[in-house]
């Protein structure tokens, strides 16, 4: 999987999986080293694994801050298989 093809749904998703099913610490969410928080008012939220940081904005804009490309590959597992225990959590 690319970078370019996670979908903003798909990180929408997992966000609320980390702020549902994750431990909260002052504010932050956590899930399998994958942490989510948003601002006072929830129109921008950031996830955010080691060097990498996605923050989703309002009106469906979002943005990728990283310095190791290996993060961004690690993060995409991540997500996956995140998404893949939910599905398969459905059957």
């Amino acid at each position: 999987m690319d970078i370019n093809q996670l979908k903003k749904t798909s990180l929408l998703e997992v966000f609320n999986m980390i702020t549902t099913k994750g431990e909260k610490t002052d504010g932050v969410y956590e899930l399998d080293n994958i942490r989510a928080s948003y601002d006072f008012d929830g129109y921008t939220c950031w996830l955010i694994y080691k060097d990498l940081t996605i923050t989703l904005l309002f009106h469906g804009k979002y943005s990728f801050d990283y310095k190791e490309e290996k993060t961004v590959k690690e993060f995409e597992h991540k997500v996956t298989d995140l998404l893949a225990d939910k599905i398969n959590k459905r059957k």
